[in-house]
């Protein structure tokens, strides 16, 4: 069973819209497009639509990704992607994802708007949040069409190892798509499996210029998967989703100088984030330090409503993520530079002060010295 069966029939052959652009490009005289024939700024000629799939950008992004152009589609971040695939795969009132919580939530808003259901495998954070191949295939029914996988997870920071992954494609072959989010794989310290999507059909992998290559403002996003399934959502997806200002933003962001800068931050990151969680792992008002090979830390706190008290208080803005039924008691934080993260730490300790000397006792997160795994984070 090839894995383009798994898409929606009726998609299949679908021809989609033809674009002015996709018919004739950007070269001659342009008058198929109903555009205006002069542009508002000289400087900036944003009067023509642009290339649906700028060639320059698509074979720079499939270069740093290690991946053939033909298998990569550019979208509006990787939420665009996400998507598109539930709406190619599937059938409304009839077909399911399946996501392992907590996890990025935009999965589940974009199976609600297709009305499908959500199935959920949970990570099992009282274990170290590890990712358990058997429970997801467990949860796998035959309604399934995509299992979304996390790595770096997305509150919490953990890692999903290459085996584990290509094992569960390899159970799923002809039943489902995996689709593994690596919108964090930067900062970690496992190589991303964009190259094994060639031998595996029913992988996909989510990348993004939002995190890593600080664009998020640009809104650049890439799928990377078999051409064929490119192919359709190609046809599917709205006719000009890149803008001119955002590929060019993208396009310098790749250049050798940019890719050097990236690499360099990246590094100081990792060398923060690991401070940052051995300063809150020795906080009386810290309960735990969740693994995180991600650019946050998904923190429990003995009291969270007064520690994100306290941090708003010192003019810290962090994600509260207690909403998820297994994070009741956790903040994430995202990492700064130095001086904002030595804000975090001040205005934790001032939290410690006031935290009780009762409270239970902490949970080890295994925190490492920077540079290598901690302990739980590549997960087997």
């Amino acid at each position: 069973m090839s894995v383009l069966d798994l898409i929606r029939p009726e998609l299949r052959a679908m021809p989609g819209y033809s674009s002015a652009r996709m018919e004739s490009g950007s070269t001659g005289v342009l008058l198929n497009a109903n555009e205006s024939p002069w542009p508002q700024d000289a400087s900036r000629p944003l009067h023509r639509y642009p290339d649906p799939q700028p060639s320059a950008l698509r074979e720079q992004m499939a270069a740093l990704y290690g991946v053939r152009a033909s298998q990569l589609l550019i979208g509006r971040g990787s939420d665009e992607a996400i998507d598109l695939l539930v709406r190619a795969f599937c059938r409304a009132g009839r077909d399911a994802i399946l996501v392992q919580s907590p996890t990025f939530g935009m999965y589940a808003v974009a199976a609600a708007v297709q009305d499908c259901a959500v199935l959920d495998a949970p990570l099992a954070l009282d274990r170290g949040q590890p990712f358990d191949v058997d429970v997801v295939l467990r949860s796998v029914t035959p309604a399934t069409r995509l299992v979304f996988v996390c790595s770096p997870n997305n509150p919490t920071g953990g890692l999903v190892s290459r085996a584990d992954v290509l094992r569960l494609a390899a159970a799923l072959a002809g039943r489902a798509l995996v689709v593994l989010d690596e919108a964090y794989i930067e900062f970690a310290d496992m190589p991303s499996l964009a190259g094994d999507v060639a031998t595996t059909p029913n992988l996909a992998v989510l990348r993004t210029l939002s995190k890593a290559h600080a664009l998020a403002g640009a809104r650049i996003g890439a799928l990377i998967a078999a051409p064929a399934i490119i192919d359709v959502l190609r046809r599917i997806m709205a006719p000009y989703p890149l803008p001119t200002p955002c590929v060019d933003a993208a396009l310098a962001a790749l250049a050798p100088a940019s890719l050097r800068a990236t690499a360099s931050r990246l590094a100081l990151i990792k060398v923060e984030r690991d401070r940052l969680a051995r300063a809150c792992d020795e906080l009386d008002c810290v309960r735990e330090v969740l693994p995180s090979q991600a650019n946050f830390l998904c923190v429990r706190f003995v009291d969270a409503v007064a520690a994100l008290s306290r941090l708003g208080m010192a003019g810290l803005i962090v994600r509260d993520v207690r909403r998820h039924e297994a994070l009741a008691d956790a903040l994430r934080i995202s990492i700064g530079l130095r001086e904002e993260n030595d804000r975090v730490i001040a205005a934790l300790a001032a939290e410690s002060v006031l935290c009780s000397t009762s409270s239970p006792p902490k949970v080890s997160a295994g925190l490492a010295t920077p540079g290598t795994t901690r302990s739980g984070a590549g997960l087997a």
